[in-house]
């Protein structure tokens, strides 16, 4: 039998809960989101890659033209589509199963691509930055809030969540994260560190360079 690397297992087990749990992270998806907005408007495309339940997705998909919401996780796109429903259904929104690694789409068919905590819990970022590079247009735009390791960061909490299952693969600080992602096509517009437990979160805003 295959060894899951992927952390999907993981995943899978956790979606049921996952919108519940993520509200405590409320106050910060807000920051997210609203560094998000000045790229997000009615003529824009956009794909999100690990989208979970929808943190980002509800919050910011109606200002779009329209919105790609994948996961890796089926039962977290379940969970998302259930969430979709009734009176306040988004109609932009389209939930997909898709492999960050290995996507579906076109080359250059998105103008924005958003990937929120997801680069540094995968065992291959390199080949998903690969793939946002490819299905972005020229000069569209990466935006990948990630969880850094910065100074001060929540060790026990840490080490609880990786004993039920949760596994990290990279440790970036900031500017590790920073350069990891300037090294693979991405030219760095922005980033914000927003203060936060277990971790801070780097904010990264990036322009497709090559």
């Amino acid at each position: 039998m295959t060894k899951d690397n992927t952390n999907k297992s993981f995943w899978e087990r956790f979606a049921k809960i996952y919108t519940a749990f993520m509200s405590k992270n409320d106050t910060a998806y807000e920051k997210i989101c609203d560094s998000l907005e000045p790229y997000i408007d009615k003529d824009k495309s956009v794909l999100e890659v690990a989208c979970g339940t929808g943190q980002i997705t509800f919050c910011m998909a109606a200002k779009s033209h329209s919105w790609e919401a994948t996961d890796y996780s089926e039962n977290m796109i379940k969970e998302a589509e259930k969430r979709n429903k009734g009176e306040n259904k988004c109609e932009q929104i389209c939930f997909c199963v898709q492999d960050a690694t290995n996507l579906t789409y076109e080359d250059e068919k998105f103008d924005v691509v958003v990937i929120a905590n997801a680069l540094h819990i995968m065992p291959e970022p390199d080949a998903a930055l690969k793939e946002i590079h490819r299905v972005l247009k020229k000069d569209g735009i990466l935006f990948a809030p990630t969880f850094v390791y910065e100074k001060g960061y929540s060790r026990l909490l840490i080490w609880l969540m990786e004993k039920v299952g949760f596994k990290t693969y990279h440790k970036w600080q900031s500017k590790e994260f920073a350069d990891y992602v300037s090294n693979r096509g991405f030219r760095i517009t922005d980033t914000i560190l927003l203060k936060g437990k277990p971790l801070s979160e780097c904010v990264l805003v990036g322009k497709k360079s090559q």
